[in-house]
């Protein structure tokens, strides 16, 4: 039996010191949206306030994607991995001890900051220590460790809450993150061939960013991973239980399970993207429409209906909107398409701002419709409230179908200057159908 090359080894110790911080930050990155209720009797606020709570760390985060982008070039993934775990450590802690809206608002800031550079800092250790062959299925491997994180969230987190408290939930998560920072310092490390020579910088960061922002491919990688993930992003982060609760008459419980069943339908559609995008490259596109198209569906058979609904219905709406999570992820695979190993980390950082720009207009539309159309100083809404407010994420839904489709083309035509023509849909299914075997 053959044993696994120490390369091999180290490469998978430090893939998994990797995914475990990636999973404590999607921890802490989702901790809120199963603290809502008690985040408005907390902190004396209403749902744009709410709202603002969730979008400060989401706004941070996506700010802070091109920077943290260029300090990952720069520093490494070790440095800004700790770095960011210790931040978010901060912002855990700081949660945990205050009840002033504007000191929450400062931990957010703090969470937003240290979350931003842990994913694309997971990815850039991918494409260093793996073939490129294996790199779609895990970097769909760690969105699928970023599912179960939300799952944490669903389950043990949300029970410490309710059964122990506000100060030994948010408390706990402190601690967990200042073990992160000892696991990268420990555990994570590039492999020696792709250390940078001191005599070649990296680029400057604007000239970086506009260097990749040029290129077509990646900016339609920016726009798969703005119009997939941001529906499920709006449910899990901030507004799933509040909507569950109030306008669907779900208890706590109930909630929680559909928080579940959304996230294991993310874990189970990620390693069928990431074995889709290996196997038909050329056809990238047309996983993320598929998953635009059928969230967009998802939303009108549930918004159709004036009565609050089974729960079947809400699981199967649920199943839906949790496939565009790892689908997002095709987007950054257009990044390491279309972009050299210098400016890796800045191109992947503008695609991540994707579907965290999406996200944050989104619970910002949900909140604000909300209120607008609500009772003055209402701190719970009803299902014809809610109606109103998810019906205006068609406006981001739009604006991303678009971007995908232009983009899509300008790519397309690039491919075509060097050489690489995508046949027709039905061409490339007559040519597989050659291919299979019995068939001359």
């Amino acid at each position: 039996m053959n044993q696994p090359s120490p390369r091999t080894r180290r490469a998978a110790a430090v893939y998994g010191a990797a995914l475990a911080v990636y999973f404590v930050a999607v921890v802490h990155r989702t901790a809120l949206g199963v603290a809502g209720v008690e985040a408005l009797d907390r902190f004396d606020t209403q749902a744009t306030g709410l709202a603002l709570l969730s979008v400060m760390q989401i706004a941070v985060y996506a700010a802070m994607q091109i920077p943290a982008g260029h300090f990952l070039d720069r520093f490494g993934p070790m440095r800004v991995m700790a770095v960011g775990s210790l931040l978010m450590a901060a912002g855990q802690a700081a949660m945990a001890l205050t009840d002033s809206f504007a000191l929450a608002l400062a931990a957010r800031v703090l969470l937003g900051a240290g979350d931003a550079p842990v994913f694309i800092s997971a990815t850039r250790l991918i494409a260093a220590w793996f073939p490129p062959r294996r790199v779609p299925v895990l970097t769909q491997a760690t969105g699928f460790v970023g599912q179960t994180g939300q799952l944490a969230t669903a389950v043990p987190v949300a029970w410490v809450l309710h059964e122990l408290g506000w100060g030994p939930a948010f408390g706990g998560l402190a601690v967990v993150g200042l073990v992160m920072v000892v696991v990268a310092v420990v555990g994570v490390a590039m492999p020696a061939s792709n250390e940078r020579p001191r005599e070649s910088p990296p680029d400057r960061l604007w000239a970086a960013l506009r260097a990749s922002t040029a290129v077509a491919g990646t900016r339609l990688g920016f726009w798969s991973h703005f119009v997939t993930p941001f529906s499920a992003n709006v449910i899990t982060l901030l507004w799933g239980v509040p909507f569950f609760v109030s306008a669907q008459g779900q208890s706590p419980a109930g909630a929680s399970a559909l928080l579940v069943v959304l996230t294991l339908s993310g874990m189970a559609s990620g390693p069928v993207a990431g074995v889709l995008t290996g196997r038909h490259p050329l056809r990238r596109s047309w996983i993320v429409l598929a998953s635009a198209i059928a969230t967009a569906l998802a939303w009108v058979a549930l918004l159709s209906f004036d009565t609050p609904r089974p729960f079947w219905q809400l699981a199967l709406f649920c199943v839906v909107l949790g496939a565009g999570g790892p689908i997002s992820l095709v987007g950054l695979d257009f990044a390491r398409s279309w972009s050299p190993g210098a400016r890796l980390g800045v191109a992947s950082g503008f695609v991540n701002i994707g579907g965290f720009a999406s996200t944050v207009a989104g619970v910002l539309l949900v909140g604000l419709v909300l209120e607008l159309v609500s009772a003055p100083g209402a701190t719970s809404y009803s299902l014809a409230d809610f109606r109103l407010a998810f019906a205006a994420l068609a406006l981001p839904w739009i604006v991303g179908v678009v971007g995908v489709l232009r983009n899509r083309r300008l790519t397309r035509a690039d491919l075509a200057s060097e050489g690489v023509v995508v046949p027709p849909i039905r061409e490339a299914w007559r040519r597989s159908r050659r291919r299979r075997p019995g068939r001359s």
